[in-house]
């Protein structure tokens, strides 16, 4: 707001034995003090540098102010920092903390770019641009672990999981999408988890039309990914996890092809069904004796009118109750190449793809992935790619913060807890210095943290 509609101070006058003041008149501060370390995280990932090199420059040089370098680092740390949209661009410009990441001078630096100017740089970018971001991103992050792990990895877990994005406008190729009941988009996320490491990387996220099948896409990253990996980690085993949107013939062929381990749910059948029929009776009759949830498990082999050969499948045979509600039979189906016996492959190795639920719920809840507002799709998916550029900056963030309270933090907590710091900044000559609150709660987190980046005790 302008000064012509608040004032920069305002008077408490019955709070206290004493008046209290509140003045908007601290120059050359910040409210994201601790944001530098989404910077140093950039600096040991080499992220940003991979996206800018993957973007061409078509602009006239003579009349640019802005360089691409600077104008995806901007959009990139603001989104970081809690601002998903271009339109806080125009408030962020002159704070000296946002200057400082996009290596200007935090006091004297030229002011960052305009919601305009960000705007044209979404909306320019091209289909070339974007494939090219895409490659950058996924080597960048694998290039990473190989350095962190070397040769230490047995297995990599890589899945892929869709999930909605709502579209509330007239966004290029929003469609109704009835699994999730409104106009959306159905992005498809990639991860990889490392031997049996509890976190799982982001290394994909690519925007689809709302209406397309849970599959269209999966072939063309697993096809360019599975090659860079084995190039990576030539001892590691390959497996790989999908859900029931992915169970298609040419997915299935590829796999099999390509000699990786893979455990890929399937929809129910008229045929499943009838292989499944008498362990649901039994799983039925164990229910209503226990009044519990009961689940049974056994296995098959299967072939679907359009599959080469049988494969082999393992039947979750579950009746659940809820107290207060009729009993439901919910059987299930994995489609595997795996040896586990079936309990142990369903509930050990199947089910924890959950997991990959909570990355995705990071995405959406602490980064606002789905904030595509932009009328044209290619440049909903620029926001896409550096939504999830940010996320693997917090990836890197919480794996430095390995020795502190913050180890699991989402990332919402992170950013509350080390990039929301009222900073004032001071800049000379020799050396700029953030004055940081003394009595901040995660300090000594904070500074084990920047240690394990590089910084030194000053």
């Amino acid at each position: 707001m302008s000064d012509d509609i608040t004032r920069q101070s305002v008077l408490f006058s019955g709070l206290l034995d004493k008046p209290i003041v509140a003045k908007f008149d601290q120059q050359h501060a910040s409210s994201d003090g601790g944001a530098i370390l989404l910077q140093a995280c950039d600096r040991q990932v080499g992220l940003t540098a991979a996206l800018i090199g993957a973007i061409d420059d078509r602009r006239q040089s003579g009349k640019i102010r802005h360089a691409i370098a600077d104008l995806v680092r901007q959009r990139l740390y603001a989104i970081g920092c809690g601002y998903p949209d271009a339109n806080d661009a125009s408030r962020l410009a002159g704070d000296p903390i946002h200057k400082l990441l996009c290596d200007r001078d935090p006091v004297m630096g030229e002011e960052l770019a305009s919601q305009p100017t960000l705007s044209r740089f979404e909306n320019a970018v091209n289909r070339a641009d974007l494939y090219r971001m895409g490659i950058a991103f996924a080597d960048t992050v694998i290039e990473r672990h190989r350095r962190r792990l070397k040769r230490k990895v047995k297995r990599i877990t890589i899945d892929l999981d869709p999930t909605d994005d709502p579209t509330h406008g007239a966004q290029q190729l929003t469609f109704f999408n009835g699994h999730y009941d409104s106009w959306c988009y159905l992005p498809v996320a990639g991860f990889l988890t490392f031997n049996e490491e509890p976190e799982q990387y982001l290394f994909a996220y690519v925007l689809r039309p709302g209406n397309v099948g849970a599959s269209v896409g999966a072939l063309g990253l697993l096809k360019r990914l599975l090659p860079k990996l084995r190039a990576a980690f030539p001892r590691a085993r390959l497996r790989v996890r999908l859900d029931g949107g992915f169970a298609a013939p040419q997915i299935f062929q590829f796999l099999d092809r390509e000699a990786v381990e893979y455990a890929v749910a399937m929809g129910k059948n008229k045929v499943l069904e009838r292989r499944a029929a008498r362990l649901m009776g039994t799983a039925r009759r164990l229910s209503r004796e226990s009044g519990l949830t009961e689940h049974l498990y056994k296995e098959c082999r299967y072939a679907a009118g359009t599959w080469d050969y049988s494969r082999r499948v393992i039947i979750k045979a579950e009746v659940v109750r809820h107290p207060g509600r009729k009993p439901k039979n919910n059987p299930r189906f994995v489609v595997t190449n795996l040896k586990h016996a079936p309990r142990h492959l369903y509930e050990k190795i199947y089910c924890a793809r959950a997991n990959v639920e909570n990355r995705i719920k990071e995405l959406h809840h602490g980064l606002e992935i789905d904030r595509t507002s932009c009328t044209r799709f290619l440049a909903n998916q620029l926001r896409g790619f550096l939504t999830a550029a940010a996320y693997v900056l917090f990836q890197e963030l919480r794996l430095r913060a390995a020795r502190t309270a913050l180890r699991s933090a989402q990332v919402s907590t992170l950013r509350e807890q080390l990039m929301k710091l009222g900073a004032w900044v001071e800049s000379s000559v020799r050396r700029i210095v953030l004055h940081l609150p003394a009595a901040c709660i995660h300090r000594n987190d904070w500074q084990i943290i920047a240690t394990s980046l590089g910084a030194a005790p000053a």
